[in-house]
């Protein structure tokens, strides 16, 4: 068998474009400075060479962003911390009517978001049709991330409570919830404590 030549990528430039490529053996682009001359500046280097002098860039991960949080209005007390849990519509609507008393509660297309006081997730277990933000922090799915989500489809408040506590009483929203979802309430005495 014959040995072929490979060419050494590190000394090729496209013709009429010299100094115009991306070298990824050293990590240095050539960048010509707006005067004319020549510079070259430091890249970060990438994980797969050049080929035939054409640029290779890789996606970069989008900046951390904290999940959004839902604002209660500044008039009321929050001086236990919150927490939200979300209901499908349907079923917000039947606690709705059967609460004898609700707290905010935000709605957009898909969930419904009550208020409850901070830690109301500890030692319960909501039925799996139920979402827990701890610190009303909402968070889209994974697959929905890249996706911009307009203003209508956030959250708005849609109850206000007439006393001056945001809270949504946990005990009886807990037990409504799983009595909706169809599952036994269960709950260990003593958990976080």
């Amino acid at each position: 068998m014959e040995r072929q030549h490979i060419p050494d990528l590190r000394d090729h430039q496209p013709a009429g474009h010299p100094g115009d490529h991306l070298s990824a053996l050293d990590g240095r682009d050539r960048l010509p400075a707006p005067d004319g001359r020549d510079r070259t500046a430091t890249v970060e280097p990438r994980p797969y060479p050049a080929v035939l002098g054409l640029r290779m860039y890789l996606p970069t991960a989008p900046p951390h962003e904290s999940p959004a949080r839902l604002a209660i209005p500044a008039e009321l007390s929050a001086g236990l911390g919150y927490d939200a849990v979300g209901t499908s519509p349907e079923h917000g609507e039947r606690i709705m009517d059967c609460l004898p008393r609700v707290g905010c509660v935000f709605a957009d297309d898909e969930r419904w978001w009550w208020i409850v006081p901070s830690g109301s997730h500890i030692g319960v277990t909501w039925p799996s049709s139920i979402s827990y933000a701890v610190g009303a922090r909402l968070a889209d799915p994974s697959w929905t991330r890249a996706l911009l989500r307009s203003r209508s489809a956030r959250p708005r408040l849609i109850h206000r409570p007439e006393g001056d506590s945001p809270y949504t009483p946990p005990i009886p929203l807990y037990f409504l919830t799983c009595r909706l979802a169809g599952s036994t309430p269960s709950w260990s005495l003593g958990a976080g404590i």
